[in-house]
């Protein structure tokens, strides 16, 4: 089972990766840079190169995850802006060894969603174009906060679908994203999971984010909760958990930490709810 959190960088990259490994881990999910700015960042590139070097020696799997600001719906200068930032992102993921930067699908506020669609697709385009690296845009599955776009698997394997790059994009599974926009009722899983398979959703998933609800399904609400302390519960986990198009599909909390300040016991929890741990 590969399974992590997300981590600060504060020491650096390769110090990240070794501190998730302390509490138990064997993936990690980091910033790149200022999640709360699209400024490029001119990095440390020995140090991402010792991450690469020290994740494949240990066997961590590492995923970058892009600034908040970004929003591939968006358009003009501003979108601009924002794809360079996201190629900036996959300069340092690349460096790191990374398996990718995770994205949010995107929100658009405008009367016809299909502008908003489109927008994705040039916005994707554009910040891949001519990218020859091996790091990915993971497009992660929306809460429905902010309405209904991007919640469901039928949306991102469409928009794989139309890129000029489809190779070079993957998807990110928000487990309380999933929850709260009410695609996974925490007893539909079966269902769910043979509609994403016959999408070829399980083919493009490159991480999960393992995160529990702190409110009812369908409530469009995107708070995460520990794992097993939501509404998804220990037996919701314990379901997904034992599917077999997440064997190899690195597990990252977002998560508030425990006690002692990390993920440790949570990480344990999950390997114990996976059945590996009895």
């Amino acid at each position: 089972m590969i399974v992590g959190s997300h981590v600060s960088t504060r020491g650096g990259y390769r110090e990240a990766a070794r501190g998730a490994v302390r509490i138990g881990g064997n993936a990690v999910q980091y910033f790149p840079k200022n999640p709360r700015s699209m400024q490029l960042k001119s990095f440390d590139r020995q140090d991402a190169e010792r991450c690469a070097e020290w994740c494949r020696n240990n066997g961590v799997v590492s995923v970058a995850h892009g600034p908040y600001l970004i929003n591939p719906a968006a358009e003009g200068e501003v979108a601009d802006r924002m794809a360079a930032s996201t190629r900036n992102d996959l300069e340092i993921a690349e460096a790191c060894g990374s398996v990718g930067v995770v994205v949010h699908f995107g929100v658009y506020k405008g009367d016809n969603l299909l502008d908003g669609y489109r927008n994705i697709v040039k916005w994707v385009d554009q910040a891949l174009d001519g990218w020859t690296g091996s790091a990915k845009i993971l497009l992660e599955n929306q809460a429905g906060d902010h309405g209904p776009m991007g919640t469901t698997p039928e949306e991102l394997t469409t928009i794989r679908s139309l890129s000029a790059r489809p190779e070079a994009i993957g998807f990110c599974l928000d487990t309380c994203h999933l929850f709260a926009s009410g695609q996974w009722n925490g007893t539909n899983w079966d269902e769910f999971r043979e509609r994403a398979g016959k999408l070829a959703f399980w083919d493009g998933l490159a991480v999960v984010h393992l995160n529990d609800s702190r409110y009812p399904s369908g409530s469009g609400r995107d708070r995460h909760a520990r794992i097993g302390e939501g509404f998804i519960g220990a037996d919701g986990f314990r379901e997904l958990l034992r599917t077999p198009e997440l064997d190899k599909v690195p597990l990252i909390l977002e998560t508030p930490v425990g006690q002692d300040g990390t993920h440790a016991g949570q990480i344990a929890r999950v390997r114990q709810l996976s059945g590996m741990e009895e």
